[in-house]
């Protein structure tokens, strides 16, 4: 069944929200820090690795570097779009909504929970790559691992956001199942480079997710957002 592994990921983000809230009120805030502190630099490393997994190359006795232009033009001209939308507004809007409709208006970390949260389960390369084997193939089975990291993920940011974690399984939904839909339709269109770059890039962001969640925010994540669809068009308009 096609869209089996967004439903499978979904369920597994509310199911681990909900132990990690259960978990919160046993946890001091101290460790509550500590804790957000872990998460963001196991974030920064998890990106990182992603990226440089793609970027650096073994050739002719020596190792080189590939795909420098591609990030550059993809965030600088991804960040341009994103400011132009204001992405990143409209992720806090959605959340203040959703926080207001849910009667949470009191917590505090809801808006950054759920934009958060949201960022690091949607724009990893296993979203992208599995969203789309799902479409073409009905292959749900990186899905169904990603799932599992993810439940793990959500319970540890839950215990600290709380609620706005929670909810970024509606992102996620949204976002997987769109991914999904549209390999399931456009799929023989799909090349391992568009994936492969794809996720190059997604790796990126995830990196700098990582640094807002450790050191404060430094970046505005979402409005780099647009930088995943720069991989797409450039093998569009050149291969």
């Amino acid at each position: 069944m096609i869209g089996l592994g967004t439903i499978i990921n979904t369920a597994a983000v509310v199911a681990g929200g909900f132990l990690g809230m259960a978990l919160k009120n046993g946890l001091k805030k101290q460790l509550q820090d500590s804790l957000m502190q872990a998460c963001g630099v196991a974030t920064i490393f998890i990106g990182g690795a992603g990226a440089l997994s793609k970027m650096l190359v073994w050739q002719d006795g020596k190792l080189e570097t590939q795909g420098t232009m591609l990030l550059i033009f993809s965030l600088v001209l991804g960040s341009m779009l994103g400011e132009r939308i204001n992405i990143e507004q409209k992720m806090d809007v959605l959340g203040e909504k959703i926080k207001k409709a849910v009667g949470a208006t009191n917590d505090n970390l809801f808006v950054e929970g759920f934009v958060n949260v949201s960022l690091i389960i949607c724009v990893g390369a296993m979203a992208i790559v599995g969203s789309i084997q799902d479409g073409i193939s009905g292959d749900y089975s990186m899905l169904t691992a990603k799932a599992i990291l993810d439940m793990i993920i959500v319970i540890i940011f839950a215990s600290t956001y709380g609620l706005g974690a929670v909810f970024s399984a509606v992102p996620i939904f949204l976002y997987q199942g769109s991914i999904t839909l549209a390999a399931a339709f456009l799929g023989s269109f799909v090349s391992d480079m568009i994936i492969s770059d794809l996720s190059f890039v997604g790796s990126v962001l995830i990196f700098c997710v990582g640094v807002n969640i450790a050191f404060g925010k430094r970046f505005k994540v979402g409005n780099m957002l647009p930088a995943l669809l720069v991989p797409v068009l450039y093998h569009v308009m050149f291969h």
